[in-house]
């Protein structure tokens, strides 16, 4: 017994200093510049012509209106007129640009016109700037959850 005492005794050094070093060269491989980047998903997506979150943060906010025209190279998204059923004497049409790869506020535009119904035939109106600011507001806060939905999975 005393025999496997000495042994075991003397082996404890030399297995403390052995994990020791193992513990030193994986704590160095930790802080080495060659580890792999993480993929985040990037603000800017350039597989079409314009940011990719944008452009489907656009087109899922207008699914209800009629497209005329869609360029994903080029960026703009235009509308047909849309009747809300809850108002058939008004009319309105959009016209979006998304101006930038990156995801940014001033990288979309959006511009609407507006008609109202006056005596059977329609009569441009005025759009309320606060229209087209909230639908920006609402295409840029989809496209924000777009790619932080992508950054989680």
């Amino acid at each position: 017994m005393s025999r496997l005492s000495f042994s075991t005794a003397k082996l404890r050094p030399l297995v403390m200093g052995f994990s020791a070093v193992a513990l030193i060269a994986g704590l160095s491989a930790c802080a080495s510049n060659d580890r792999p980047r993480a993929d985040l998903a990037a603000s800017q997506v350039t597989t079409i012509g314009v940011n990719s979150y944008l452009w489907r943060a656009t087109l899922d906010s207008l699914s209800f209106m009629p497209l005329t025209q869609t360029d994903s190279n080029g960026g703009v998204i235009l509308t047909d007129w849309y009747v809300n059923p809850q108002n058939p004497s008004e009319r309105m049409k959009l016209n979006i640009s998304i101006l930038d790869q990156d995801l940014r506020a001033d990288a979309l535009r959006v511009g609407a016109s507006r008609q109202v119904r006056n005596g059977g035939t329609w009569v441009d109106a005025p759009v309320k700037a606060a229209t087209t600011q909230k639908l920006e507001q609402i295409i840029l806060t989809k496209a924000r959850d777009l790619r932080r939905g992508a950054l989680t999975n």
